[in-house]
């Protein structure tokens, strides 16, 4: 069986025993996540789909939390020529690690 659902403002297929990277969540290390925003469920083989108006009633994902972390560093850079203007920054993007079960 797999589900679509919606999460830090992005939407995620998912099926059990998948390990996805999403948006922080506020929850410790080893602890169960239920996603209740569930827009789509269907069976492997297809058959049998549900979809919400806008989600699936009574339908919840559930996964545990393996690691919080953060992404490389992201570099930006702002440049105007002949002004002798630069602009150096970075930024490191947090996540959760999580595995649907």
């Amino acid at each position: 069986m797999y589900a679509v659902i919606a999460t830090g403002g992005k939407q995620y297929l998912v099926k059990t025993g998948d390990v996805l990277k999403i948006e922080k969540l506020p929850v410790d290390e080893g602890s169960k996540v239920v996603f209740d925003k569930v827009l789509l469920t269907a069976n492997d083989d297809g058959t049998g789909v549900k979809v919400g108006q806008p989600y699936v009633e009574g339908v919840t994902v559930e996964a545990t939390l393996e690691k919080q972390g953060k992404e490389r560093t992201l570099r930006v850079e702002k440049f105007k020529r002949k002004v002798r203007y630069h602009k150096v920054h970075g930024q490191r993007q947090r996540y959760s690690l999580v595995k649907i079960v």
